[in-house]
């Protein structure tokens, strides 16, 4: 009889480490889904392995996401402190670009995540690295290497000195799938305080002015422009879009007092603003 107990027991202890093993798995499985790993960043103790939802970077607004994984046990680390550092070295000068904190996506999950808005791409000599501090139980860690942020195919991001002297950058971060519709818009709007350090810019709007130059430049109706619901947020609006093709998304970027900081309105003697998106589909 007590054979037979000891039995009973060990099965259920092996069930219970089946089923604890396929939930981790299950959560790993869960956890990437929709992102593919493009990098892996190393020191001596940990490998960060860098996602997006494209398998890759490039010039304009990108969401990452991370995993810190032990180097000598490959388990991946649930309890850091994270914080990132791009940095462009140009032939003459550094500078960093937009970037948000880095947060854990779930209590219980390996991923963190967060976006970083790369404002210009690499060329043949000047290039991104990306730096990750992190902080594992009080312990202190980075690792850095070189990325690759080639240039979008289609405009998404205008840097631009406005009427008031402050250099901005506006970004479009959807929609990623356009579709004949009235999509949502979404457009990130920072400032340039320093090399170093661009803040996101409150309250302003994103005038939107859709256009297609191959079809007589016709706009669109129903569009709405651009604006913040929280501060320090993205902007949202909505982007009409009637048919398939080439558009170019004029835009106005004016200040809390409705001042025109840069861009033009489009007329008949005016075919396109200074700045702009592009959309093809």
């Amino acid at each position: 009889m007590k054979t037979s107990i000891k039995y009973i027991v060990a099965i259920f202890a092996m069930a219970l480490t089946f089923v604890s093993c396929s939930n981790d798995d299950e959560t790993a499985v869960n956890e990437l889904d929709g992102i593919t790993k493009f990098k892996e960043i190393t020191n001596d103790t940990h490998t960060i392995e860098l996602y997006s939802h494209m398998g890759s970077l490039e010039q304009g607004y990108n969401e990452i996401s991370l995993r810190i994984k032990e180097n000598g046990t490959n388990n991946y680390i649930k309890n850091a402190e994270v914080s990132w550092s791009p940095l462009m070295h140009m032939t003459m000068m550094t500078h960093s670009c937009p970037y948000s904190a880095v947060e854990k996506v779930t209590e219980n999950g390996t991923l963190y995540e967060g976006y970083i808005m790369f404002q210009m791409a690499q060329n043949t000599t000047e290039y991104w690295d990306l730096k990750i501090d992190y902080n594992i139980n009080g312990v202190d860690y980075t690792a850095t290497d070189v990325i690759d942020v080639p240039a979008s195919t289609k405009r998404k991001v205008n840097t631009f000195m406005g009427s008031d002297g402050t250099k901005y950058l506006v970004a479009l971060i959807e929609p990623t799938t356009p579709k004949v519709a009235v999509n949502d818009m979404k457009v990130g709007v920072w400032k340039m305080q320093s090399m170093m350090n661009f803040p996101v810019v409150d309250g302003y709007t994103v005038k939107i002015d859709p256009r297609m130059p191959s079809m007589g430049n016709h706009s669109s109706p129903n569009n709405v422009h651009a604006t913040q619901t929280l501060a320090g947020g993205l902007y949202n609006g909505k982007l009409s879009l009637t048919m398939t093709g080439y558009w170019k998304i004029n835009l106005q970027l004016a200040n809390a007092e409705g001042t025109i900081l840069k861009g033009e309105e489009i007329t008949e003697s005016v075919t396109a603003s200074s700045i702009f998106f592009e959309i093809e589909f």
